[in-house]
């Protein structure tokens, strides 16, 4: 890692001047020089006077302050100076304040009362990921360092995610990835080991949703003979298949407590022991990990450890939905059709102009799972070389009429489908959680909590499973 402390200055807001004086001494002895002021209007003084390569902004100024005033000073420092970053604070009973203000711009956050030690890796990382690039980060640069060929665009919001890619691939820091449902979570894994030192060994895969607790320790660490019933030979876990290699966790957030623990000790000491074990195994992993959800959020409601998280997330990568980068829904459009055609041996397929430009202007809440699944069904229902507007008119009208014949919605609100879904799926499988679960492709932790906030469960069906 480049040793860059030494030249960075570092502005601190916050009204609290024991707060200042913790922050600018924790500062200080990390190499850096620090600066400090106790509001809004000072902040912005201070940054039209002075250069500054990092911005740590408390979020409330007085006891009175919602938040809004620390989100407009944010707001106002990225309009001014969007080359510097802005690391916010807040207390956790305001981390849902803080993951708005990370959605618009910030560069990440952390909690009062912080661990020096943590925090002095965050900062160290953010002037790292943050720093301002000599010359112009443009696609066929990138693609002239790494190997980015799975990933289609080049708008500029998903350049700065390729570029946080090269910068952490060589490294074994952990990597998490947030983003929408369909944004390409797993292709930036893909893209993080294929370009790191890793890459001759092939990554290990887990859904931690489909995980069930009972099986947990077995999935992931292994087992031995004899530690159980059924268990005839030694297994090897994900843990040890992914040795010397990358293990991408997907869908963490579904991760129940009991075994946030387990999994957090392997991280804290990089060694595990198989069930029924005598002894402990060396884990040598590079974790990249991936949700939909807001693990902060998911930390402020107590579903999810504080420890562990900060053990995920030392860099953070933020995948943008596709309706805030439509430049390249043409892209990935040409390219998925060439794919699809290609793979179901049709020769060679296009789309009109007046097609795409229809394309670009849909909101796609399914984002890039959602475009490719459109892109398909059209084509093999058109039976055309050239896809035209009308023929994703029709297939879409044709799948919409389906589905209100299959599933008899029409009028219901989403919360009323999933209840109604749930249910039939209960009814179907006399209450087996299991069978309910697969049928309805979610993990039995998810089953449980969407039981719950629909008042669905019961003992009985518990049981049952």
């Amino acid at each position: 890692m480049i040793d860059i402390a030494r030249t960075m200055r570092i502005l601190v807001v916050d009204d609290d001047s024991a707060v200042q004086v913790s922050l600018a001494l924790l500062l200080k002895q990390s190499g850096y020089a620090a600066r400090c002021c106790d509001g809004a209007a000072q902040a912005l003084a201070l940054l039209a006077a002075e250069p500054f390569d990092l911005v740590l902004q408390d979020m409330n100024f007085s006891l009175q302050t919602s938040g809004e005033e620390g989100l407009a000073l944010l707001a106002a420092i990225k309009e001014r100076h969007p080359g510097v970053p802005v690391l916010l604070m807040t207390a956790w009973g305001s981390i849902a304040l803080a993951v708005r203000g990370v959605q618009a711009g910030a560069a990440n956050f952390f909690t009062k009362p912080w661990d020096n030690l943590q925090l002095a890796q965050l900062v160290g990382t953010t002037l790292q990921l943050e720093a301002p690039s000599p010359t112009r980060v443009t696609r066929a640069s990138l693609d002239a360092q790494y190997d980015f060929s799975s990933i289609i665009g080049e708008h500029p919001k998903l350049l700065r995610v390729l570029a946080t890619i090269g910068q952490v691939a060589a490294t074994r820091a952990p990597v998490l990835i947030l983003g929408e449902s369909g944004t390409g979570k797993e292709l930036v894994a893909d893209a993080i080991h294929r370009n790191s030192a890793r890459a001759a060994r092939a990554a290990v895969k887990i859904n931690m949703g489909a995980i069930t607790p009972s099986l947990f320790e077995s999935e992931m660490f292994g087992h031995v003979r004899g530690a159980f019933t059924d268990a005839k030979v030694d297994r090897r876990g994900h843990i040890a298949c992914a040795h010397g290699s990358t293990l991408f966790m997907d869908e963490i957030g579904e991760l129940n407590r009991a075994d946030q623990v387990k999994l957090l000790r392997v991280l804290q000491d990089q060694r595990y022991q198989p069930v029924g074990a005598s002894r402990s195994e060396q884990a040598d992993v590079r974790i990249v990990s991936a949700t939909n959800q807001e693990l902060a959020e998911l930390v402020a409601a107590g579903d999810f450890r504080e420890d562990l998280f900060y053990r995920l997330n030392l860099i953070t990568i933020r995948l943008p939905p596709l309706r805030e980068r439509r430049s390249d829904i043409a892209l990935l459009a040409a390219h998925i059709v060439s794919a699809v055609a290609d793979g179901y041996g049709m020769g060679a397929a296009s789309i009109t102009p007046q097609a795409m430009e229809w394309l670009s202007a849909q909101p796609w809440p399914g984002n890039i799972r959602q475009l490719r699944q459109t892109l398909e069904r059209t084509l093999l229902l058109g039976g055309k070389s050239e896809l035209t507007q009308a023929d994703f008119l029709g297939a879409d009208q044709r799948d919409q009429a389906g589905a209100g014949n299959r599933l008899g919605v029409d009028g219901m609100t989403l919360e009323q489908v999933e209840r109604h879904m749930i249910e039939a799926a209960m009814s179907q499988h006399q209450g087996n959680i299991s069978r309910v679960a697969k049928t309805l492709g979610l993990s039995r932790t998810a089953l449980y909590r969407r039981l719950e906030r629909h008042g669905l469960g019961s003992a009985e069906q518990e049981a049952g499973a």
